[in-house]
C-alpha cells in the first residue's frame, strides 16, 4: 500500500485531506480484497471521503514537504504562463491544471489569470466570471498545500511568496 494512517494527500479538486483509515466498505469488498482510504479534508473535517487503493495512484499523490514547497516558491518566476487566447480551451486549460493536480500547473494558470486581469483592468474591463472562480480555485488549492507544507495558514501563503520573490530581487 502506498500511503498510510495520518499521511497527508493531495486529491485533485479537494486538496489537502488526512488519511484516517484504510478499511472495506462491506463484506463484499473484503471477499473481492478491496479496501478503501478513508479521508478527511483539512478544511473540512465533517466530511468523509473514501477512495478505492486500486486506483489510488491516478487520484492522489503526497502532500509537498517543506523542502519541495520552498523549492517551488524559487521556481515560482520561471514557471511558464499557461497562455490561451481561445476561450473555450482557456476554460479546459484551467479543468486539467486543475485536475492534474500538480503545484506547477496550478501555479501556470495563477499566472495566466493575473496577468490577464491586469490586462483587462487596463482595459477598463472586468475578471470574467471563468477567471475569477479557476483563479480562487487554483489559489484555494496551492495555498492550502503550501501552507501545510510550510507549517503557515492558507491566508499567509500569498504574503510569503511575494515577500520570498521581492528579496530573491534584491
Amino acid at each position: 500500500m502506498k500511503y498510510e494512517i495520518g499521511d497527508l494527500v493531495s486529491k485533485p479538486v479537494t486538496g489537502i485531506c488526512k488519511i484516517e483509515d484504510i478499511l472495506y466498505l462491506n463484506p463484499q469488498d473484503e471477499r473481492n480484497n478491496k479496501l478503501y482510504y478513508l479521508m478527511k479534508p483539512i478544511e473540512d473535517e465533517k466530511e468523509k471521503i473514501y477512495v478505492p487503493v486500486s486506483n489510488a495512484d491516478s487520484r492522489l499523490r503526497l502532500c509537498m514537504t517543506k523542502k519541495m514547497a520552498w523549492s517551488l516558491i524559487k521556481r515560482i518566476p520561471e514557471i511558464p504562463t499557461a497562455w490561451v487566447n481561445n476561450e473555450k480551451m482557456r476554460e479546459q486549460n484551467y479543468k486539467e491544471a486543475v485536475k492534474a493536480n500538480e503545484p506547477e500547473a496550478l501555479v501556470s494558470i495563477i499566472k495566466m489569470i493575473y496577468q490577464r486581469n491586469q490586462k483587462r483592468l487596463a482595459q477598463g474591463k472586468k475578471c470574467t466570471a471563468t477567471d475569477a472562480r479557476y483563479f480562487q480555485t487554483a489559489e484555494n488549492l496551492l495555498y492550502m498545500e503550501l501552507g501545510v507544507a510550510l507549517g503557515k495558514p492558507k491566508q499567509e501563503i500569498c504574503k510569503t511568496i511575494i515577500e520570498y520573490i521581492n528579496q530573491s530581487k534584491l
